[in-house]
């Protein structure tokens, strides 16, 4: 994974840089003494994982982590204990080391974060695309719908909106199962009342999907997965 560190301390980016040139798992990109200069490099520059510290002049973490529009995976560094329950408002926010950090405790973090991305990415490619169609039970009658044909479903209370090409289903079964059921190298939830097919996408501008003529809302948790999956050039 591509990382960064910012913090002022020099020290303290000196002993980050060590614990993480001697990992397999990270790629030190560059150090940072203060937040805004981070912010300059990350609108150009794609990064896995940030090392932050909290307490910076004039700057603080919790700032920087607000000011950054898709933040990737991020670690807190600090030497105050106080702020670990702030920071499980934050989904970027994988974990918390306290100064000084110990490298047993450093790669343990590292372990957890590198883990979920693999899980995930195999999760993401995994061979389901022999899945073609599934079946829906609407009126006592079984209705066959074809994988390809789906645009995206949609939630809505004790039913779900299959909208596909030419047809509208709507089917009484909970987003869950119809997501089970789905391959996962085509179909992405993307907000807690919507899955997408990924094929289908015509535009992403930010909050937003549009697929066909219809804007799908993208959850700020799950917008950094739907950037990992696609395509990026």
């Amino acid at each position: 994974m591509k990382c960064i560190i910012i913090d002022d301390e020099k020290l303290a980016r000196e002993v980050l840089s060590i614990l993480i040139l001697k990992s397999e798992k990270l790629v030190l990109l560059e150090q940072f003494s203060n937040a805004i200069d981070a912010i300059k490099y990350l609108n150009s520059n794609k990064v896995d994982l940030i090392f932050l510290d909290i307490h910076m002049p004039n700057f603080s973490g919790f700032d920087f982590v607000q000011t950054i529009k898709n933040p990737p995976k991020v670690i807190l560094v600090t030497i105050d204990k106080n702020f670990a329950l702030e920071a499980f408002n934050y989904n970027c926010i994988s974990d918390y080391l306290i100064k000084p950090v110990l490298e047993e405790r450093f790669n343990k973090a590292i372990n957890r974060i590198t883990i979920k991305r693999e899980n995930f990415l195999v999760s993401l490619n995994s061979n389901d695309s022999s899945v073609k169609e599934i079946y829906v039970n609407i009126d006592k009658r079984l209705i066959k719908i074809e994988i390809s044909l789906i645009n995206f479903i949609q939630a809505n209370g004790d039913y779900v909106l299959i909208k596909a090409e030419g047809t509208n289903y709507t089917v009484h079964t909970t987003l869950k199962k119809i997501e089970d059921k789905l391959p996962k190298t085509s179909f992405l939830k993307i907000h807690r009342s919507y899955i997408i097919n990924m094929n289908k996408i015509i535009d992403i501008q930010d909050s937003t999907v549009l697929i066909g003529k219809d804007l799908i809302p993208v959850s700020k948790n799950n917008r950094p997965i739907l950037m990992e999956s696609l395509n990026l050039v």
